[in-house]
């Protein structure tokens, strides 16, 4: 007897769940149909007969799959088991690779620990990166589409080179040696006024859950507030508190200095200085909660209303706050300094194409060409990146689950670090390993770190998120309706935004709106009334339980009920989905609600970044910042101190 499928909801129909979108089986990242391809491997693993690793496979090219990817299924199962005390293969097969230095994590920090150890310890330096995903880069993932025969990239992590600092010397160095220069790029190959030049602007999209009834507020920065939110859900009282927190210049602290103001900012929550101090309407207070979720994953009732402030949202227009660190410890609010920080550019698959450089800058013949410029259409071949005759080595899908010194951490030689692969657990030995993962996994790694050390590493919890990538036939909806982004409060994603217009190498973004092009959303899976490590706890787990029908089912309804008036159909006009999930996401930064107030050097990730033998600490983490200078620099650090043994 056949099986018989259950008939469709009505409600899915009309929104496509059984349009034929990409949905294939993958093992480990790649098609099961792949496998049966021509056997290529350069990874002598010791296991004669032996079926190739995935990445060795031609063909092997994970940056075109769609579907749950992220910490995708088999990147992080072993892990968990570890983390829950059940055996994991504990019987390592020895490669009998012997390295100068093994790198656990194959993001942005382990890659540059890798060539910033290679540039200081000398070209012929054997070098293994090991990373538990079927791809590298980390959070700076790459999410690549082939539509009506032109290519389009969108980033499915880290979205752009920016930082609240100037890069300092090792990072800029760094991106020197890699042909980046954002500044001149930004002259020539970004286009960040695109939309805007269209006659597009950004817009709230107000939810009938929510707030009443389905009502897209189209106009901000265009058309004056009045105007925006005339004919909203809002009441004329919350009109008006919007009026006065979007342009008002009102002191709502007067008689305070402006360190006094900022010293009482800093100990309240954004929601806390809307509802008690400015006192508005409850709706209006709902209206800006989820406007911290893209800074730091969580809800405005988790984020210091200094903070807040120091990211322009509105309220402080009036109160006469200097710029620079308030008297409480010093602190500067986001970290953002007087000089304004970085300069800013993205890349069409955001700061995944640092990654490319730095596997380019690793292993030359894996990815053709010179410059930044070329390195964004060319194709990487994944069948390099795990040679023999390689110096440097990238071996992917492969999760690290002990590394031990062999002997007195004081006195050995050398550490074996172990890995499962496909299920069979592999050892390697490497006089020096740079642990690049995130923090939270090393005491499951390396037990026999101080027990101090390994309950600040505890301590940091990361942003969980979800970038979602999907591509549709067109974009003459939106231009209809005059929008290129959404800011959606009370909705599954909270942001939603066209494709950054860039320009770069041959590459360039779609220009007419009969093109098809790309729609980034954003979903930060917090939970109001908890505090913001507990937010993000919470949302962890529920990203982990998360189907991707839950996912598809969200962007194809949102999409559908924000850009429907415009014509859009989310049953015809969605062709893929790549929903980039991150549990673990980015790094966790001082928040002065929660954080206890501490010198720099107590702080957890100062704490949980110590040197332990032949083992260094690099990931954002341990910088306290999720930005890209952040972990070069932490990268820098490890390396100097392996070096120095």
């Amino acid at each position: 007897m056949k099986d018989v499928k259950p008939p469709i909801d009505p409600r899915d129909a009309a929104l496509g769940m059984a349009q034929p979108i990409t949905r294939r089986d993958f093992v480990h990242g790649v098609a099961l149909s792949a496998l049966t391809a021509p056997l290529v491997t350069g990874c002598d693993l010791g296991t004669a007969g032996a079926k190739p690793a995935a990445q060795d496979v031609p063909g092997y090219y994970p940056p075109r799959l769609t579907g749950l990817r992220g910490s995708h299924p088999g990147s992080f199962e072993a892990a968990h088991a570890l983390r829950d005390g059940n055996r994991v293969p504990s019987l390592p097969r020895a490669t009998h690779e012997q390295y100068d230095l093994v790198v656990v994590g194959a993001g942005i920090s382990g890659l540059s620990a890798a060539h910033l150890y290679r540039n200081r310890a000398g070209a012929k330096a054997r070098v293994l990166v090991l990373d538990n995903h079927d791809d590298f880069g980390g959070h700076a993932k790459r999410n690549e589409f082939e539509l009506d025969g032109q290519l389009r990239l969108m980033n499915g992590g880290t979205l752009l080179i920016d930082s609240p600092r100037p890069y300092g010397p090792v990072a800029a160095s760094v991106m020197q040696a890699l042909g980046i220069d954002p500044v001149e790029l930004g002259k020539t190959a970004w286009e960040p006024d695109f939309y805007e030049k269209m006659g597009l602007s950004a817009a709230a999209f107000l939810d009938r859950e929510t707030f009443g009834a389905d009502k897209l507020v189209v106009g901000f920065g265009k058309r004056p507030p009045a105007e925006v939110f005339a004919g909203t859900p809002f009441d004329a009282k919350a009109q008006a508190d919007i009026l006065r927190l979007e342009g008002g210049r009102i002191d709502f602290m007067p008689g305070l200095s402006s360190d006094e103001k900022k010293d009482r900012l800093s100990r309240i929550s954004y929601s806390a200085f809307l509802t008690d101090v400015v006192k508005v309407e409850s709706i209006v207070e709902r209206f800006y909660s989820a406007r911290t979720h893209g800074e730091w994953g969580a809800g405005t009732d988790a984020i210091s209303a200094l903070d807040c402030w120091a990211i322009g949202m509105p309220g402080f227009a009036g109160m006469n706050l200097a710029r620079g660190a308030t008297a409480r410890m010093g602190f500067t609010p986001a970290g953002y300094a007087d000089t304004g920080g970085s300069p800013r550019y993205h890349f069409p698959d955001g700061n995944a194409t640092i990654a490319r450089l730095l596997v380019r800058n690793l292993i030359p013949d894996a990815l053709p060409g010179s410059t930044a410029a070329d390195s964004v259409t060319a194709r990487l071949d994944y069948t390099k990146l795990d040679r023999a005759a390689n110096p440097a080595r990238i071996r992917l899908s492969s999760l690290v689950t002990r590394v031990r010194h062999n002997g007195d951490p004081a006195t050995a030689k050398d550490v074996e670090v172990t890995y499962v692969r496909d299920g069979q657990a592999y050892s390697v030995r490497a006089s020096q390993v740079v642990l690049a993962c995130y923090n939270h996994i090393i005491p499951y790694l390396c037990p026999e770190l101080p027990a101090e050390q390994k309950a600040a590493q505890h301590e940091l919890v990361k942003t969980p998120l979800v970038y979602t990538s999907v591509a549709v036939r067109n974009w003459t909806a939106f231009q209809k309706l005059g929008i290129n982004m959404v800011y959606a409060p009370g909705s599954y994603f909270t942001y939603q935004f066209l494709d950054m217009h860039t320009r770069i190498g041959g590459y360039e973004s779609s220009r007419s709106p009969a093109e098809p092009t790309l729609v980034h959303m954003v979903r930060t899976p917090c939970k109001p009334g908890l505090s913001e490590h507990d937010q993000h706890r919470a949302g962890r787990a529920e990203l982990l339980a998360t189907p991707f029908s839950t996912f598809e089912r969200a962007v194809r309804d949102q999409l559908g009920r924000i850009a429907g008036p415009g014509g859009f159909d989310p049953a015809n006009d969605i062709t893929a989905i790549t929903v980039n999930r991150w549990p673990h996401g980015y790094a966790p930064e001082y928040n002065p609600l929660w954080d206890a107030e501490m010198p720099e050097s107590e702080r957890p990730w100062v704490r949980g970044r110590q040197r332990f033998g032949r083992i260094a600490i690099a990931n954002s983490d341990s910088g306290g910042g999720a930005y890209t200078d952040v972990a070069i620099e932490q990268a820098d650090r490890a390396v100097t101190e392996l070096l120095a043994v």
